[in-house]
């Protein structure tokens, strides 16, 4: 199984994934550049993806927890979700995402 993101710098990335890990952790374990600052708790929107139109009706449906963190994000399109919120699974082989602008680790001062 796997999942192809494209980063905030538009380079495309095919990730191996496994069944049942949250999309987040899949593209934070591979070393992405993901803030993913809360671990997947639903209380940030540092995960936020775009996910291809096709690829929509295959997930589950948004919890209001989920809604309420897109709320506060930015630059939030229909597709939006939270990668923390999609569970990885055989019919989600082969989905496509796009990191969201500002879901970047901030850069340590030197």
């Amino acid at each position: 199984m796997h999942i192809n993101v494209t980063d905030q710098d538009g380079v495309q990335h095919r990730l191996e994934a496994l069944e049942g890990f949250r999309v987040m952790e899949i593209i934070r374990d591979w070393g992405l550049n993901i803030n993913a600052e809360c671990g997947g708790a639903c209380a940030c929107a540092t995960c936020h993806v775009y996910v291809a139109d096709e690829w929509l009706d295959r997930l589950h449906p948004q919890e209001d927890e989920e809604v309420d963190m897109l709320d506060a994000a930015f630059m939030v399109e229909n597709n939006s979700r939270l990668s923390c919120q999609i569970i990885m699974s055989e019919d989600l082989d082969g989905l496509e995402v796009t990191l969201a602008p500002g879901t970047e680790k901030e850069r340590a001062a030197a």
